[in-house]
């Protein structure tokens, strides 16, 4: 993950939440997110991914150029003031496997990038070094949820993220713009809570003039031992999900409590013609049932996840959810 401010004389002006499972994202051409939000889902063996902004979100659309290359695509140009020099932009940046820091064990499965970045790639990006993008996620599917928020819910999202237990390998965030940030400042010096409770519900608002979207952030800490998807997401949601995510064959679907079950979708399935499989899809998502919701999960429908810190990011839109509905259609039969 990477938090990206953006300051101006020592003042915040503008914080963008880039929350992605995976390695591909499309910015526009000024690096800020399309629309203030935008989705983009990078099938298994693809170099492009699929695409959905806020101004276009009855659709799929192709990814502009491949992830590969280190300029020509907007997910280069958001990540040039990671890899490169700038001293309008600080940012902080954690990952359960830290670039260039081998061997690092950690229950935590969060990373990021340019402002929030969320993903599942390990080692990437580098700060402040050329960007490289790792040949072996390319064989990987790889999820991104791009939001664009206002500073005053920067401190909310930090709160959240404290039970994740993520490893900060990057910071030049000078406290002086983050003084009035508790929760921010307790991220940063790596502090987890230690007293009840040990799970987490926050929500913020896409900062989009033209249709602000909700946005739920559900964690927890592994001494709660709680199952993310049924212990946390089912009974936040009050519905059925439907899930996407690799498995252990220990956890299965579960139908046993009406409108509160967790169906899993059949692999494999079809991203808007891009074809995925859970054997090297790396995303873990669900939607809700009935609709609305579209929930990105950091954790995999496994059963010791319950032993480990997670992290949800539910967003309610009708568009959203159609597009991943679309790709639930088949769905595995309940035990």
């Amino acid at each position: 993950m990477i938090l990206v401010v953006k300051s101006i004389a020592g003042t915040i002006i503008d914080f963008e939440l880039c929350s992605w499972n995976g390695n591909v994202a499309r910015h526009n051409s000024s690096g800020r997110c399309t629309d203030h939000r935008s989705i983009v889902y990078k099938a298994p063996g693809q170099a492009n991914g699929k695409i959905i902004t806020a101004g276009d979100a009855g659709n799929w659309q192709d990814g502009a150029a491949a992830i590969t290359a280190d300029r020509g695509h907007s997910f280069a140009k958001a990540l040039e003031h990671v890899v490169g020099n700038n001293d309008q932009i600080k940012f902080l940046a954690y990952n359960n496997v830290p670039p260039q820091v081998p061997k690092v064990k950690t229950k935590s499965n969060s990373k990021d990038a340019a402002a929030w970045i969320v993903h599942t790639v390990p080692g990437f990006p580098i700060p402040k070094t050329a960007y490289t993008w790792p040949a072996a996620e390319t064989a990987k599917g790889h999820l991104l949820l791009c939001l664009t928020i206002s500073e005053s819910q920067i401190n909310g999202i930090a709160a959240s993220l404290l039970f994740v237990q993520p490893i900060i390998h990057y910071n030049d965030i000078p406290e002086t713009e983050t003084a009035g940030m508790p929760y921010f400042r307790k991220l940063i010096k790596g502090e987890i809570p230690t007293l009840p409770p040990f799970t987490s519900r926050g929500s913020i608002r896409t900062e989009n003039a033209g249709g602000p979207v909700t946005v739920h952030i559900y964690s927890k800490s592994e001494t709660s031992k709680y199952e993310i998807y049924k212990k946390i997401i089912v009974r936040a949601l009050k519905k059925t999900i439907k899930v996407w995510s690799r498995r252990d064959n220990k956890l299965k679907g579960d139908c046993r409590v009406s409108q509160r079950n967790i169906r899993l979708i059949t692999s494999p399935a079809s991203v808007s013609g891009h074809n995925t499989n859970l054997e090297l899809d790396e995303t873990s998502w669900a939607v809700s049932d009935p609709g609305s919701i579209f929930c990105h999960i950091d954790k995999p429908y496994f059963k010791d996840q319950a032993k480990e810190p997670s992290l949800a990011v539910c967003i309610e839109n009708n568009d959203i959810f159609a597009r991943f509905d679309a790709i639930a259609a088949q769905l595995d039969n309940c035990p």
